[in-house]
């Protein structure tokens, strides 16, 4: 085992050496080592879904807002652009975040419209990754993106330079381990990358070759949550301690089902919003559901049970629900 890390960026915890590496070049997570279980994929697959009638008869889609005047000012705003792709203008810098504008393949459709097209996002300052997911890092996109944004830089995990270096420029890349804080110092923008419980993979033999994570988004006015795909654990208590005064938590609520296999790297509402009190944000938002079919459940049953949740704990606006497209400013 040895340790990786970015040498020319600080580490923000005490005492962190870096990223565990194992003898094999893998990364893994000290408290939750994830190894690709076939036989629980062959299980999941072969058991009956209790969602299956739900599934068959489910009418819902998300809601889609196009408009595209977001793009029209340089005020500081968020926009969810469907599953965990989102739009932030923060300090007047440009930011997608997992941007995946398509279906991920013929067996897998987009359900929900792209609320604006590809080409109108220009002037971008910053593509930030947090997995190679193909959920998250979709190379058309990515492509099409460059092609229209060649100044655009990219910040993401350790290991990520080998999925985006056919067509992005070594120095537009910046790789980041745990713990690592890279600052956009012109307009004080500081970033961070964090734990989250997850793995990474794109091909059959390259699991866990690429580190996975989450972003801290800081400036003086406000600090926000980005959490990418994770399942629940001790690590949101833990960034809690880090990062004290969390505006807005950015959390995924979809994919979770069976969650006997799916909770090791997926929360559901219900830990969503366990999540969300550990970070004691101010907000939360709800994401990663309603555009791709990527598990048991029917594409609205995220939301709907993330919606009970608010009812039973008697909330008001703590948790925001904002529509695919929507221009959000920041409270």
């Amino acid at each position: 085992m040895h340790f990786a890390s970015n040498p020319a960026l600080p580490f923000i915890l005490k005492n962190w050496q870096g990223n565990p590496v194992s003898s094999t070049g893998r990364f893994f997570h000290p408290e939750y080592p994830f190894e690709l279980n076939w036989k629980d994929v062959a299980k999941w697959k072969s058991k009956p879904n209790p969602y299956a009638k739900a599934k068959k008869t489910e009418t819902w889609r998300a809601s889609v807002v196009k408009d595209d005047g977001f793009l029209q000012h340089d005020r500081d705003v968020f926009v969810w652009l469907g599953h965990a792709s989102f739009f932030f203008r923060m300090n007047g810098r440009n930011i997608l975040v997992d941007p995946v504008f398509g279906k991920l393949s013929a067996l897998m459709p987009r359900y929900s419209d792209l609320p604006v097209p590809i080409s109108k996002l220009k002037k971008l300052d910053y593509i930030f990754l947090t997995h190679d997911h193909r959920d998250h890092c979709d190379m058309p996109s990515l492509k099409e993106l460059v092609k229209n944004n060649p100044q655009v830089k990219f910040v993401t995990g350790l290991g990520m330079s080998t999925v985006l270096s056919s067509f992005v420029k070594k120095q537009a890349i910046t790789e980041m381990g745990w713990y690592q804080q890279f600052e956009d110092e012109a307009i004080g923008l500081k970033i961070t990358y964090l734990p989250t419980r997850h793995w990474c993979r794109r091909w059959l033999t390259d699991t866990n070759r690429r580190l996975w994570g989450a972003f801290v988004f800081q400036t003086n006015e406000r600090t926000i949550y980005l959490g990418g795909d994770s399942g629940y654990g001790e690590h949101f208590k833990k960034t809690a301690s880090l990062f004290p005064k969390i505006d807005f938590a950015f959390l995924g609520i979809g994919a979770f089902a069976p969650v006997w296999f799916m909770q090791s790297f997926h929360m559901n509402p219900s830990a969503a919003f366990d999540a969300f009190q550990d970070l004691k944000a101010k907000h939360m938002v709800p994401m990663h559901f309603g555009t791709f079919d990527l598990s048991d459940e029917p594409l609205g049953e995220p939301l709907r049970l993330m919606k009970g949740i608010v009812k039973e704990k008697g909330l008001n606006g703590e948790v925001v629900f904002n529509k695919i497209g929507e221009a959000m400013t920041y409270l």
